[in-house]
């Protein structure tokens, strides 16, 4: 019988330092911008492109669509987004980064970066690519068994 070590286990290890880096960038965040990082994920896909729907967000940003929701009614109620009626779809709304959205991304992205550069500092260009190349193979895999199982 195989027997399964959680500190070797690399699902684990790959959790936990996710886990890792998302409290450096949500104690960053939060402390910096009052966000949340569900609230930062929005605002970053809306500023790369046009209105999305709180649907289309989700699939865009791998979040559920409670904590789309609670991230997008936190969003509007400061101000920072704007719902508008989706022209293609009745049922649902089209979320916009508002002016002051507009302003608050162009703050805290270069922050983002930072904060990306200073964990990755330790890393060659090269092992920075690699590991890229290997997130992508890993959610490409994984995608794989989440059609199996529906």
């Amino acid at each position: 019988m195989s027997t399964l070590h959680l500190d070797g286990f690399l699902p684990y290890r790959l959790s936990i330092a996710s886990n890792r880096v998302s409290n450096v960038i949500a104690t960053a965040y939060q402390a910096m911008f009052g966000l949340k990082i569900p609230e930062w994920r929005l605002v970053a896909v809306l500023a790369e492109g046009e209105g999305m729907s709180q649907q289309a967000l989700g699939v865009m940003t791998r979040m559920d669509k409670v904590t789309v929701s609670r991230a997008a009614i936190g969003l509007v109620e400061r101000g920072l987004v704007k719902r508008e009626p989706n022209p293609h779809d009745q049922r649902s709304h089209l979320l916009r980064l508002t002016r002051s959205g507009e302003e608050l991304y162009e703050q805290v992205a270069p922050k983002a970066l930072e904060l990306e550069r200073r964990i990755f500092a330790e890393f060659e260009e090269k092992e920075i690519g690699q590991l890229r190349s290997m997130l992508e193979r890993l959610e490409d895999a994984a995608a794989g068994f989440e059609v199996e199982a529906t």
